[in-house]
């Protein structure tokens, strides 16, 4: 069976895709175009084409972009519309680890244990309160 050959209509729903992620990444850090340009070197009328979609990002320049948001390359690069940076970043995290001392180690240990407990607290209040339960994904049923 042969590949489908991708169409230009698929590419420009990808790169809107990755343009939206971007922008909306960059606002949510409450990081300006300028700002950005000057700790990427990309310059800030490229950073507002990509954001809009009139330009490609290259390889390069994206990974720039990632490093300087602290998010994964490959959450931008998602198809799934509904992806979860977070989901991206546990997928990292044994490689940030490596580099952490014992200390550092069992305080990120202690944080998820918090959170676990925050989570089975929030589950135990079910509807006693109005805070929404959040859906883990990937839990034993």
């Amino acid at each position: 069976m042969t590949p489908r050959p991708e169409s230009s209509a698929d590419r420009s729903g990808d790169s809107t895709l990755l343009s939206e992620r971007l922008k909306k990444t960059r606002e949510y850090l409450n990081f300006s175009q300028q700002w950005v340009s000057e700790r990427t070197g990309i310059p800030r009328a490229a950073i507002s084409e990509i954001e809009r979609g009139a330009r490609r990002v290259d390889s390069l320049e994206l990974k720039k972009l990632a490093r300087l948001y602290r998010y994964p390359v490959s959450y931008f690069l998602d198809e799934d519309l509904d992806a979860i940076p977070a989901e991206h970043a546990v997928a990292g995290l044994p490689r940030q680890l490596t580099n952490l001392t014992p200390e550092d180690l069992n305080q990120v240990m202690k944080f998820a244990q918090f959170l676990e407990m925050a989570y089975q607290a929030d589950a135990e209040a079910g509807g006693d309160d109005d805070r929404a339960v959040p859906e883990r994904r990937g839990a034993a049923s």
